[in-house]
């Protein structure tokens, strides 16, 4: 698996070399600036699990990746976010208009790799999963400073802008191993709980992990006018004090009359962290189940263990 990680950031490298000069400078640095590529290690274990073991898997597994930068080059400017990953956003270095444009370059040259498998079906998947990516996107506009999101909003947006790509992960994989319809979906519904559980954890983290962890401001996301579902919860519990702060931070857009250290200990002592954490745990169990008693060989096992690295990335 690390050697094959391996090769994915030499595809990886190799592409952003090979771009266009003002791309490659920016797909370079954020390419360059961690993550966890957790994606791409999703689809060779999805691959490997479905006894595929051809070169294709690696070009594959950067083509995910790259959609993946494409999608926090727009998420960044959209939200004019300052950080990623703890160091200065793209568009906070080189504009709007040039990360924009380095951003569709990126989508452009993902479906460049794909269409090189020659392989339709692989093409739908990534069509749409890229489609229903940027209907999450403009979902969430839809949705940006309103305090009436309710719970299943909230996952409905965690299905679209997180877990398609996950079970994309998962089905490519799937696709790639040649397994029954049956097997390809019990995957692809496999990668979209862990991508549920990854969305709901990346909430947590918002509330209970220190700037420097997070790479961002904590509770940047509400400062940005999105309600998740930790606050959510805390607003349905009875909370007046708590939809009283949310609705003073939507309207100044900023931490002025509310600190955010206060808005936290109320989230936390309402008891809307631990019904989140919860559900997050609800999902990773789901994912596992999905795998029906499969979790046996080198890639079986590790996708057993994916969906309790998730949750462990709060600790």
């Amino acid at each position: 698996m690390r050697d094959d990680l391996a090769l994915v950031e030499q595809e990886l490298a190799q592409e952003s070399a090979a771009a266009f000069e003002p791309v490659s400078e920016i797909s370079g640095y954020l390419l360059g600036g961690g993550g966890k590529r957790l994606r791409p290690a999703l689809m060779l274990l999805a691959a490997g699990h479905a006894g595929y073991r051809g070169r294709g898997v690696i070009r594959l597994a950067a083509v995910v990746e790259l959609i993946h930068t494409a999608t926090l080059i727009h998420d960044d400017v959209i939200d004019s976010a300052d950080t990623r990953r703890g160091r200065p956003s793209a568009n906070s270095r080189w504009g709007n208009h040039r990360s924009v444009l380095a951003g569709d370059w990126l989508y452009m040259q993902a479906f460049q790799m794909a269409v090189g498998e020659r392989n339709f079906r692989i093409l739908d998947i990534l069509i749409d999963l890229t489609q229903k990516m940027v209907e999450g996107e403009l979902l969430q506009l839809a949705k940006i400073g309103r305090m009436d999101v309710t719970e299943q909003d909230a996952l409905e947006l965690a299905a679209y802008k997180t877990a398609c790509l996950f079970s994309g992960c998962a089905r490519l994989g799937a696709v790639l191993g040649g397994v029954s319809e049956a097997e390809e979906e019990k995957l692809a519904e496999y990668g979209r709980c862990a991508g549920l559980a990854f969305q709901l954890v990346d909430d947590l983290l918002d509330f209970t992990a220190s700037a420097k962890q997070l790479g961002k401001p904590v509770l940047s996301d509400l400062k940005e006018g999105k309600v998740t579902l930790p606050l959510i919860y805390a607003m349905e519990s009875g909370q007046g004090e708590a939809r009283e702060m949310v609705a003073r931070v939507l309207a100044e857009k900023e931490f002025q009359s509310v600190r955010p250290e206060t808005l936290v200990a109320l989230v936390r002592d309402s008891g809307a962290l631990d019904r989140a954490r919860k559900l997050a745990h609800e999902y990773a169990h789901r994912a596992k189940a999905c795998l029906n008693g499969g979790g046996q060989g080198e890639y079986g096992r590790a996708l057993l263990a994916v969906p309790d690295f998730i949750l462990e990335r709060e600790n």
